[in-house]
């Protein structure tokens, strides 16, 4: 298993906290689509989701919460 450090993470987002936000999010879109089961080797979504956000292929866009009406 790699262990990834803030630093690789952060350099994508602007924080860590935003960055593990984004690549759980991204793991679970991965996890919609069909996998070959057949591979024993296969990296676990979360490792992958976070290599490909640690090299910049995850565009992302951070969308304000609205407030709710009262």
């Amino acid at each position: 298993m790699r262990v990834f450090t803030p630093q690789e993470v952060i350099t994508h987002a602007a924080n860590k906290y935003l960055a593990v936000l984004v690549a759980s999010k991204y793991a679970r879109v991965l996890n919609e689509f069909p996998r070959d089961r057949s591979k024993s080797g296969e990296k676990k979504l979360t490792t992958r989701s976070l290599e490909e956000l640690s090299t910049g292929d995850i565009e992302y866009r951070v969308v304000p919460r609205r407030r709710a009406a009262e």
